[in-house]
């Protein structure tokens, strides 16, 4: 218990057993022990008697010394590494040599720890005992960990992986929430409310102002990243730069090329708009980037992969493209349209571009432009068109009825197009927001094929879930349940999980809008496999 005592040449347990054993006269071996190892101050000798006579035994007097003792030091230590002496770090290194021998000691340990907290370059040989020792290490501050895990990646790693782990976790879970609202949805928390998330705050604690570390973690996200396909990394990326921008962490944020590209765009992600001059800061960045240094577009498309920032892209572009058309102009004369696209299909590169590591904008398919939003834009007049006929007199309407079928390049580009997709799932979004049930009808039998499944992906079913609430009313038919369960959900909830709990989620919150007879069935049909029970 009070080894490392020796050393400093302060007898302990051993040598009182040992004087014990070794002399004639115990009582008097007792005194002059306690006369050598006690306070060392004259005046004291006389005074102890008295706390004898009121029965304080003498370990409680010594204890309560100690105790004041220590937290005084401890203070001080503090002090003199905050003060403006020179030698500040000299006066704590030579403190550390004199008490590190009794780190073990649980009463002394504490100073040891301060000491070391407040060295900015702890000695190679104690930070390797610190490291070796797990006890040790458990309860070392973390501004010490800090430089042991500098140079121990493995060890740093081991720590941060639960906290990514948690993090997905966290992330899934919300995506899965019962809560089906389009109100409070997964894209509700703001950004600045989002970095207050324990895991954020966490690895922010942990690299501190250091670089080395904050690289690592960088280097962690893109590794999952490239291994999982998981946007959340993505998120997470963008998240941490902009907890250490919150802290004024300069040491750090000046050094990451991304810093001022992130800010502004978390700005627009704030607004859940991208406005003009905005625009014009963000391709100012992208415009920016110099000839040698191009790997920077490897994490400005992990940083607009972050689903916020897709969804802040697609959200713009949806209202330019509504703007465009009142207008009567053509998508490809909106400069403003054009660099939203260039922006999402550099996030939606990523994957790729990571993965190549051939660092270089993605060309964007002009035929998007020409063929595909002239499509869904037609899409919205007959929409359009149809609405006003309904109201006019019954002598003037035509025997125009609801389009059944989607223009041909709207359906191809939903399959063959990242960027196209992206935008054609948002605009159904769009209508499910305006309860537009015609064209709803209309759109979803067109997700069953889209470009790598996107219309399965669990943010997009986590939305229309959402925006489906709108339409509660609706369920009350068979026509509107069959477009929206046979004619999408169920056409791939045997083979893909994560359909089958949205449409479960769904299920929770619209039960007793559907028609009975429907509800039957689906339940039968949503029902899980007796093995997975």
């Amino acid at each position: 218990m009070f080894s490392g005592l020796p050393e400093l040449g302060i007898s302990n347990g051993e040598d009182l057993k040992e004087t014990l054993t070794n002399c004639t006269e115990p009582l008097k071996a007792i005194d002059q022990f306690q006369m050598e190892n006690g306070i060392l101050l004259p005046t004291l000798q006389s005074a102890l008697p008295f706390l004898d006579l009121h029965g304080t035994p003498r370990l409680e007097f010594h204890q309560s010394v100690f105790d004041e003792l220590r937290e005084k030091l401890m203070e001080r230590v503090a002090t003199i590494a905050e003060g403006k002496d020179e030698d500040r770090y000299g006066k704590l290194e030579e403190l550390l040599e004199k008490s590190f021998p009794l780190v073990k000691m649980p009463s002394i340990q504490p100073v040891v720890m301060r000491v070391l907290k407040h060295l900015p370059k702890v000695p190679e040989k104690k930070l390797k005992m610190v490291m070796a020792d797990k006890e040790l290490y458990k309860v070392c501050a973390v501004e010490v960990k800090r430089q042991i895990w500098q140079d121990n990646q493995a060890l740093f790693g081991d720590e941060v992986s639960p906290l990514l782990k948690q993090y997905i976790v966290e992330k899934e879970a919300a995506l899965f929430s019962s809560d089906l609202s389009i109100l409070h949805n997964f894209f509700s928390l703001s950004p600045k409310a989002r970095r207050q998330g324990e895991v954020v705050l966490k690895l922010t604690q942990m690299i501190g102002k250091n670089v080395k570390l904050y690289d690592m973690v960088l280097q962690f996200l893109r590794t999952l990243f490239l291994r999982t396909r998981n946007v959340h990394y993505c998120t997470l990326r963008a998240e941490l730069l902009m907890s250490l921008h919150d802290l004024d962490i300069s040491e750090i944020c000046s050094v990451d090329p991304c810093h001022k590209f992130t800010w502004c765009l978390d700005a627009c992600i704030r607004e859940k708009f991208v406005d003009g001059k905005r625009a014009r800061e963000l391709q100012g960045f992208l415009d920016g980037v110099k000839k040698g240094q191009e790997q920077v577009l490897g994490d400005l498309s992990m940083i607009l992969c972050d689903p916020f920032a897709c969804n802040t892209l697609v959200l713009s572009i949806m209202r330019n493209l509504q703007e465009l058309l009142s207008q009567d102009t053509l998508p490809r004369e909106s400069p403003d349209l054009m660099l939203l696209l260039r922006m999402l299909s550099l996030g939606q590169g990523a994957w790729d571009m990571i993965d190549s590591q051939v660092f270089k904008e993605p060309r964007l398919d002009s035929e998007v432009v020409t063929r595909f939003l002239p499509a869904m834009m037609s899409v919205v007049v007959d929409d359009h068109t149809f609405n006003v006929e309904q109201k006019l007199p019954s002598e003037e309407k035509s025997s125009l009825s609801y389009p059944s079928s989607l223009p041909e390049a709207f359906s191809r580009f939903l399959q063959d197009n990242r960027v196209a997709c992206e935008m054609g799932l948002y605009y159904v979004l769009h209508i499910a927001k305006l309860r537009n049930k015609n064209a709803l009808q209309r759109l979803l039998p067109a997700l069953v094929d889209t470009y790598n499944d996107m219309a399965f992906g669990d943010i997009f079913l986590h939305l229309l879930t959402g925006h489906l609430t709108l339409l509660s009313d609706e369920f009350g038919s068979e026509d509107f349940c069959s477009v929206v369960f046979d004619g999408f959900l169920l056409t791939s909830f045997s083979s893909k999980e994560n359909v089958h709990r949205h449409a479960l989620r769904m299920m929770l919150h619209l039960h007793h809008k559907v028609l009975p007879s429907y509800m039957e069935t689906l339940m039968k049909t949503l029902e899980p496999p007796k093995q997975n029970l």
